[in-house]
């Protein structure tokens, strides 16, 4: 065996990787000024190839990018996991390396694309977790009367639950992106594409119930008049931290399992439309995916229904 230590090897025994080169934190910062000028992609989404590309030029320690091969992306996206990231993270992360060396052949900057070659493993994807119907009652019920902001953290977690919404959809939601007689709201989504989503009617009523009884009094304690529908509680708007904390907290209320997130409604929302007979492109069109690929992760609910179905009713099932 070659006494010659591969990266990976060295990141497994401790031994940290040179730092990025000047060059490669320059072609970084061009790079994330392509995708906000050119693709005009969404902030968040930005930011976070932005913090992946960072990750990976840092484990390439200044290699040349243009001797990159798919064998070295491959040991990357298997540092990830070994460090314990998130499967929907790392497949973030192999669209984020195909995007930037498909930036850097536009370039001129690589003759060969290697990430091309990269696919999405299946052993780092996994169906996202999603609560049962009862979990969801439960769950919705969770604010008390009791609790300060009750009548607004009941009036989210419903949005969340009816809508389908993401977190950063759900905290940018303005008052008059509110058409509640008409049954719907207008959801801001990712890269600045707005959509009209259908909400539900005990949905409308927690909003309802939110802005007579307690918004006015939060939007008070703002020196200009917020637009946010939903305000914390010195009057700003409600960021999406603040909402993953309202969700963790509730969901320890009533014993669900603690890794809920606001997405976890979102999983639900699609998986119970799909158990209920949706059709796929509706949801899609719902959840605001620009891919019906993306859509496809929840197909496993049709699936086991679909097999319920034929072991009840086929002579031979």
């Amino acid at each position: 065996m070659s006494r010659r230590l591969t990266k990976l090897q060295m990141l497994r025994q401790g031994e940290a990787p040179k730092p990025a080169s000047p060059a490669q934190d320059t072609v970084c910062g061009d790079f994330l000024d392509y995708l906000k000028g050119e693709c005009h992609l969404a902030a968040n989404t930005i930011d976070a190839y932005g913090r992946d590309i960072r990750l990976f030029l840092q484990w390439l320690g200044g290699k040349d990018l243009r001797k990159v091969r798919v064998g070295q992306l491959s040991d990357f996206m298997g540092h990830l996991r070994d460090k314990g990231q998130a499967p929907s993270s790392i497949a973030r992360t192999v669209v984020a390396v195909r995007t930037f060396f498909r930036y850097l052949q536009l370039e001129g900057r690589v003759t060969d694309n290697p990430a091309e070659l990269l696919s999405t493993q299946k052993m780092w994807q996994r169906v996202p977790g999603v609560l049962s119907i009862r979990e969801v009652d439960d769950f919705l019920r969770s604010p008390r009367k009791t609790d300060t902001f009750w009548q607004r953290d009941r009036a989210i977690l419903e949005v969340l639950y009816a809508t389908g919404c993401r977190a950063s959809e759900v905290c940018s939601l303005r008052v008059r992106d509110m058409s509640l007689k008409e049954r719907h709201i207008k959801a801001h989504g990712k890269g600045g594409k707005q959509r009209m989503v259908p909400i539900g009617s005990r949905a409308i009523q927690a909003i309802e119930l939110y802005l007579e009884q307690l918004r006015g009094k939060l939007a008070a304690k703002s020196p200009h008049p917020p637009e946010a529908l939903f305000l914390s509680r010195g009057g700003r708007p409600l960021d999406r931290i603040q909402l993953w904390r309202l969700v963790k907290l509730y969901a320890r209320r009533v014993g669900i399992d603690p890794k809920i997130s606001p997405h976890s409604l979102r999983h639900s929302f699609a998986t119970h439309m799909l158990a209920g007979g949706a059709d796929l492109r509706q949801v899609q069109e719902l959840l605001g995916h620009a891919s019906i690929q993306t859509t496809q992760i929840y197909t496993h609910v049709e699936h086991s229904r679909l097999k319920k179905v034929h072991r009840q009713f086929h002579p031979r099932a």
